[in-house]
């Protein structure tokens, strides 16, 4: 059974192509001035490859490229689509703020339970944010969805820089 080549779940890929990772490294370093569509980072063995501010809206990804030396002639190709790193880090602080206060609540209404005090406030603060982490998760999901077609374009770039080593 195949499964379809497309960007799902996980935006994860690896593929080996025939060239050492000096040369790649080198193409990207040269693509980066012939093309004014993306901006390119690169810092060793990693290449960044993202949009430029102008272009990129919230939810915009960016490319991680690992390109790691196989032997004289191959390279294995390691690709990570993710959020820009703010977005990134704003999402999972929401995550850790959420869960800490779903135990602190959690632990409020158990304390008020055996001491059989009243616990409605608690125990609805604490359902409260099961129902916020939810709302995270599918606006993650949602921004994902969003970005889905910029990844394409991001992945194409990378494929049209790559062809002559594929």
């Amino acid at each position: 059974m195949a499964l379809p080549n497309e960007i799902v779940l996980r935006p994860r890929f690896k593929f080996e192509v025939n060239s050492n990772n000096q040369n790649i490294l080198t193409h990207f370093e040269k693509s980066k001035h012939s093309q004014n569509e993306f901006i390119i980072s690169r810092v060793d063995d990693h290449v960044f490859i993202r949009f430029p501010k102008n272009n990129q809206q919230f939810w915009s990804p960016q490319l991680h490229l690992e390109i790691n030396n196989e032997g004289d002639s191959k390279s294995m190709v390691h690709g990570l689509f993710g959020p820009n790193p703010t977005v990134w880090t704003m999402f999972m602080f929401m995550h850790f703020i959420v869960a800490g206060l779903f135990f602190g609540f959690g632990v409020w209404a158990y304390t008020n339970i055996t001491l059989n005090n009243s616990y409605g406030l608690q125990l609805t603060l604490t359902l409260f944010m099961i129902v916020l982490w939810f709302v995270l998760y599918f606006a993650g999901r949602f921004g994902r969805a969003k970005g889905k077609p910029e990844m394409q374009k991001l992945h194409a770039f990378m494929q049209e820089t790559l062809k002559a080593y594929l």
